[in-house]
């Protein structure tokens, strides 16, 4: 009998990327579950066929043999001993084995039979925690450290954190027999399940602490210390391990993730390694040439030579004066640094007098109107042009 292609059995195309390949089978995994289906005799072959399809196309290596030689690429031994044979799950080898229950376990939200053994699941781990950290441009560049109060749950000091009244101490549980997880028969599967009388911890707590109700932390706030490296950038996260929610009952901390903003500066603004500056001149600066000073990051300042005659948005750049980069090890390189940019713009003066207004008659008269203004006479022979196609063409 003819065997129906994979990827139909899948509803995918052939190029379907491997979350197409996830998605498509945990959507008909549901649909022809065994035990969703007892009425209908086809959903277990069905299903088998599903779990084959998916075990094959899941796998670069076998979903490459597939797509060259067909069905035949696993026949008569092929793809070698470990390969995929047919016949259902009970044809899997080890490793599709693995990975047909791996995804069985994110359907269902279940543990499949057979795997694991004595395993004791333990104590559940503590949640992680998000803070937000706010510093200067200033302290991106230098780095800091900083003190975060983190409030959260700690491992109670009177149990140290086992729950359990001081002089006593959790004890197997009598349903699991301490290995946190009990087995139910269900249809075509041998399912494990967290116990649901200690919760999967495979111990109970007989006499609690008064202290922590027998959960074994209490709420509390911390002072922690974090340095914050030179360099860092806006939206870095920053990881501490162990630092987050204690976990119930002697379980492992949780993280802690600290997310950075760098807050806005008044005279610089940061692309990555460089910095930017805009820095207003006097017109007669900018008409006659001159110098002036620009601050730097570092707190110093450096001189800057305007030319003769330069215009709003000429920039200068300035080696070496721009943010720390960070190196390798995470830690800021002081002597690797980005550039600063300062773009002049060109001031008008205002609120003149009428000495200052004459004078500045004067230079008009003399030609240093708008003959002394290159773009503005470009500009307007621009226009003169426009206007007069405008008028021929009406």
């Amino acid at each position: 009998m003819a065997q129906t292609c994979y990827y139909e059995v899948l509803g995918i195309e052939r190029t379907a990327d491997a979350g197409a390949i996830k998605s498509a089978f945990r959507k008909r995994a549901m649909q022809y579950h065994p035990d969703r289906n007892k009425d209908d005799p086809e959903a277990e072959q069905k299903f088998k066929e599903l779990g084959e399809a998916y075990e094959v196309l899941s796998d670069d290596q076998k979903r490459a043999a597939y797509d060259r030689f067909g069905h035949a690429a696993f026949q008569n031994g092929g793809m070698g001993g470990g390969g995929f044979a047919r016949g259902g799950m009970g044809g899997m080898g080890g490793g599709g084995a693995a990975g047909f229950s791996d995804i069985f376990d994110e359907i269902f939200g279940e543990f499949m039979g057979g795997r694991g053994g004595g395993r004791r699941s333990g104590p559940g781990r503590g949640a992680d925690l998000k803070y937000n950290l706010e510093i200067t441009l200033e302290d991106a560049f230098h780095g800091k450290k900083a003190e975060l109060k983190v409030p959260g749950s700690v491992a109670c000091e009177t149990c140290d954190g086992s729950g359990a009244k001081p002089g006593s101490g959790p004890v197997e549980c009598g349903t699991c027999k301490g290995v946190g997880r009990v087995r139910v028969q269900q249809g075509f599967f041998t399912i494990e399940r967290s116990c649901p009388h200690c919760n999967g911890e495979g111990r109970t707590i007989s006499d609690p602490c008064t202290d922590c109700g027998g959960q074994g932390r209490v709420r509390r706030e911390r002072v922690l210390s974090v340095d914050v490296p030179p360099g860092i950038e806006d939206g870095t996260r920053i990881r501490l391990s162990g630092e987050g929610e204690a976990g119930p009952r002697g379980g492992p901390e949780g993280d802690l993730y600290i997310f950075i903003h760098v807050a806005d500066n008044d005279l610089f603004e940061r692309d990555g390694p460089d910095l930017f500056c805009i820095m207003p001149i006097p017109m007669t600066t900018a008409a006659l040439g001159g110098e002036f000073e620009t601050p730097t990051i570092d707190g110093g300042r450096v001189k800057i030579s305007v030319p003769e005659g330069s215009q709003t948005g000429r920039r200068f750049r300035v080696r070496g004066k721009g943010m720390t980069q960070l190196d390798a090890s995470g830690r800021g390189d002081i002597r690797r640094r980005g550039d600063l940019y300062v773009e002049i713009q060109v001031e008008t003066p205002t609120n003149l007098n009428a000495e200052q207004k004459e004078l500045l008659q004067q230079f008009c008269e003399a030609g240093g109107g708008e003959a002394a203004c290159p773009q503005h006479k470009g500009f307007f022979d621009k226009a003169k042009t426009f206007w007069e196609n405008v008028t021929d063409g009406r």
